[in-house]
């Protein structure tokens, strides 16, 4: 199952500066080939981060999501000091696409920079629910 998966950090603190990005991403795509998974690539911005995944067949979502998380949040807190409070978020957004989507949605995680001059997070994650036709609860996205 090809999925695009998004999570924030807690409160959308910025806490995923650019010089960090690229080992998180790396650390996050090991702990998921880990689990079974094919990781196609992740990318955000110091509040997010996007996943492009293919999901192993002995995984759920909500288990990929849990380990990815409390493994990168231990990870993130070695790193140094200042990261010692790091937290992501509760939920998450998981979102089914087709093979004929992959390579759209690999080039749409790699523009996040630009991207995000325009939209905050949370205008994105909303156009994100609306694309894929799917409902939100705003009580519970925005821990």
């Amino acid at each position: 199952m090809l999925l695009h998966l998004v999570f924030s950090t807690k409160n959308r603190e910025r806490w995923l500066d650019a010089p960090l990005r690229p080992a998180l991403y790396g650390y996050m795509a090991a702990v998921g080939r880990d689990l079974g998974c094919e990781v196609f690539r992740i990318g955000g911005v110091d509040d997010h981060v996007h996943l492009a995944i293919d999901l192993g067949r002995t995984v759920s979502v909500s288990e990929f999501v849990k380990k990815v998380k409390q493994t990168s949040s231990v990870w993130l807190k070695e790193q140094s000091r200042p990261h010692a409070a790091f937290e992501w978020q509760r939920g998450y957004g998981s979102f089914s696409i087709g093979q004929s989507q992959l390579a759209r949605l690999i080039e749409y995680i790699d523009g996040q920079e630009d991207h995000h001059r325009k939209i905050g997070f949370a205008d994105e994650y909303r156009a994100l629910l609306r694309k894929y036709k799917m409902q939100g609860d705003e009580r519970f996205m925005w821990d």
